[in-house]
């Protein structure tokens, strides 16, 4: 079975022998990012699927922050650039959960928890990650949590 990083590497070399720019800059970036990450720390080690998928997550986020800062600032073609690298990565990530998905999956886990206050968000927050595990972006899971803990 071949794991997420090896994939990427493979989608890099045919995206080079099919001279595919936007692939093959946007997975050599990928590619680039999940290497710091294993080297980071006090030793080097392999990711898992689960810790590339954290890394590519956090790539695709950084895509959308460009592109609103250039689209902001005027610079239209820039912003398609990231939305275009924004996309590519989406392709290696699990499909994201609908708004709907997202509430049931959040009661789902918040259910049984005795949660009251500001200082239930962080129980509360724990519970609803593990139940979407990744197929929603924190922030989404944020807002979620915060809605129906009605703070």
């Amino acid at each position: 079975m071949t794991t997420l990083k090896d994939r990427l590497e493979a989608d890099l070399r045919t995206a080079i022998k099919g001279r595919d720019e936007l692939v093959t800059s946007t997975l050599r970036m990928a590619i680039a990012a999940v290497r710091n990450e294993e080297v980071s720390g006090s030793a080097a080690r392999t990711l898992t699927d689960q810790e590339v998928q954290t890394v590519l997550t956090r790539e695709m986020k950084k895509r959308r922050d460009a592109a609103t800062a250039f689209a902001d600032a005027g610079r239209a073609q820039q912003a398609e650039r990231e939305r275009e690298e924004e996309r590519v990565l989406e392709g290696y990530l699990p499909k994201q959960l609908s708004d709907d998905e997202l509430a049931a999956a959040v009661t789902k886990a918040l259910t049984g928890l005795e949660l009251d206050g500001k200082q239930a968000m962080g129980t509360a927050m724990k519970a609803a990650q593990a139940e979407v595990a990744g197929r929603a972006e924190g922030g989404r899971v944020a807002a979620e949590v915060r809605r129906q803990l009605g703070l």
